[in-house]
């Protein structure tokens, strides 16, 4: 496990996914998309879905982070667990290969009442790395309490409890106050669209930058130009 860890360190990850609705959720078209941003440099991979997992796992020998969600984000998102919530989900992540399982590592209640310690218990007898997605510094805290291998800032501002978060830029104030105040490694994602940014992270003491939207996200990207910075 250590080894991913260090494998990772200093690298820029890239969130390859898209919803069932768009046009590149064809499994060809991620499986090219990843194959893009692995011969751009990408130094691991963040995908959802057991199929898509595996194709990653074919694909390259750079680690994998593997989660689940469901093909329709819920319009309540913000108040719910969405991202790998059951030990179910987690089962399905490892199976399929995933080298870190990402999961919601808020404290908001989960399906069947499962807790945050009862997916990391199941990942780390699997032998894998147990990445919290958080939104707020007492989350990471709770989260590396859990057991978590790994924070990232992946959920500020999608949760309640981070409405206070930047809506244009990503968190580098929570990502500082993680670095601090916990000893586990932080990952900045969420928001980051120049490569300044990236810079920015990795001297605030990121372990790993992952960058979604930016890279693979056409019709987020298109719109930024359209309509200047999204504005509609």
């Amino acid at each position: 496990m250590n080894n991913v860890l260090s494998r990772i360190k200093g690298t820029v990850i890239v969130s390859v996914q898209a919803m069932p609705s768009e046009p590149l959720y064809d499994e060809k078209c991620m499986a090219a998309m990843m194959k893009s941003v692995l011969n751009g440099g990408a130094g691991a991979l963040r995908v959802a879905g057991v199929r898509d997992i595996k194709n990653a796992k074919k694909l390259s020998n750079v680690p994998v982070i593997g989660i689940t969600k469901p093909n329709k984000i819920p319009s309540n998102y913000k108040e719910i667990v969405y991202i790998t919530p059951t030990v179910q989900d987690v089962i399905d992540i490892i199976n399929a290969g995933a080298d870190i399982v990402a999961f919601d590592g808020t404290q908001r209640p989960r399906p069947n009442n499962e807790k945050i310690k009862d997916l990391i218990k199941y990942i780390h007898i699997n032998k894998k790395l147990a990445m919290a997605d958080i939104s707020t510094v007492e989350e990471g805290i709770k989260a590396q309490e859990a057991g978590a291998d790994i924070l990232s800032t992946t959920l500020a501002g999608y949760t309640m409890e981070s409405i206070n978060s930047p809506s244009k830029e990503p968190d580098f104030k929570l990502l500082k106050e993680l670095v601090e105040k916990t000893n586990t490694p932080v990952i900045l994602e969420g928001r980051i669209w120049e490569p300044q940014q990236v810079d920015r992270a990795f001297e605030a003491g990121a372990h790993a930058v992952v960058i979604g939207s930016a890279i693979t996200r056409p019709q987020l990207i298109t719109k930024r130009f359209v309509f200047r910075g999204g504005k509609e």
